[in-house]
């Protein structure tokens, strides 16, 4: 048993303390085989958009592959997150989000999702996997209303079950958080979590940590009025984070949300749901080919307008 944990605070900090207590805990119970690493210790050079990755499997029918490779810490760090059975992330909440170098990291993922190495016939399945999210901040749960949300995406893109998260609010200086009890006592029963899902059958995996929201598959707490997919399927609401469908319904004076018959047809956690998506992308390409001429035109005036360039 394989975990590994990836946090982005402060050296010693508050996350940092969270990803060891759930490591340690992991180590004690199950002798888990724990190692760990500090985002802020790795070159990781952000994604730029260029769409080499996907454009290699849907033009050429090769392996995604980053015009990065080689020049900075991503495939170590990949290949370690690749051989973990499961995964620690202890990740700052900063103005309602995850602290930005995780994000630059996790952008450059694409290269390394596995419907996409499906899709390219490299794989026949994700490895079997699963994650436990802890995000700490220095203030109400209010100001860290999509950080969970935004760590659980990551989790998806690389087909990894989350099966515990917590989120330690009022921790507003480094260490604060062995302060309180109740945050320790928690990130110590997500390590264990984590660890007892690697020891039942992956398809007997489920949720295990406290309810954080509306949503029955991915337990987020984010919601959006639905609109119409690619495809035509609609449902009158959405989880933001997961894409299942349905509709919210009064029971005993609480709002519900009740998952549609199809509601899970888009959803993004599931690896045909992902995929799905990428039919969609692919349609979208399609039309720009198509009438690459006519875009070639009239790209023409934005490449010939330069204003004064800062930098």
């Amino acid at each position: 048993m394989k975990l590994l944990g990836i946090t982005a605070g402060r050296p010693g900090g508050n996350s940092e303390i969270l990803m060891k207590e759930a490591l340690m805990a992991a180590e004690e119970k199950h002798n888990a085989e724990t190692a760990w690493f500090n985002l802020h210790d790795s070159k990781i050079l952000p994604c730029t958009g260029c769409e080499a990755c996907t454009m290699r499997v849907a033009m050429k029918h090769e392996p995604p592959e980053c015009i990065h490779k080689g020049k900075d810490d991503m495939d170590l760090l990949m290949a370690e997150l690749a051989a973990a059975d499961g995964l620690i992330v202890s990740i700052p909440s900063f103005c309602m989000q995850p602290q930005g170098i995780w994000r630059v990291f996790t952008d450059r993922w694409l290269p390394y999702e596995w419907a996409l190495q499906k899709q390219a016939g490299l794989v026949e399945k994700a490895p079997d996997r699963v994650a436990g999210l802890i995000t700490v901040g220095g203030s109400t749960e209010n100001w860290m209303t999509m950080t969970l949300a935004s760590l659980n995406v990551s989790m998806f893109m690389q087909s990894i079950k989350v099966v515990d998260m917590m989120m330690a609010t009022g921790c507003a200086r480094p260490g604060h958080v062995v302060l309180k009890d109740n945050f320790i006592e928690q990130a110590h029963q997500l390590g264990l979590n984590v660890a007892h899902s690697l020891t039942i059958p992956y398809d007997e995996v489920k949720y295990l940590g406290k309810e954080q929201g509306w949503c029955p598959v991915c337990h987020c707490n984010l919601m959006k009025k639905g609109k119409p997919h690619w495809d035509g399927l609609y449902f009158k609401y959405e989880c933001a984070m997961c894409g299942a469908g349905g509709d919210f319904e009064l029971r005993d004076g609480e709002l519900v949300f009740v998952l549609a018959e199809n509601g899970l047809e888009h959803c993004r956690i599931f690896t045909e749901g992902r995929e799905n998506h990428g039919v969609e992308i692919g349609m979208v390409q399609r039309t720009f080919f198509e009438n690459i001429g006519e875009a070639r035109k009239k790209m023409a005036k934005y490449k010939a307008y330069n204003p004064r360039k800062v930098i």
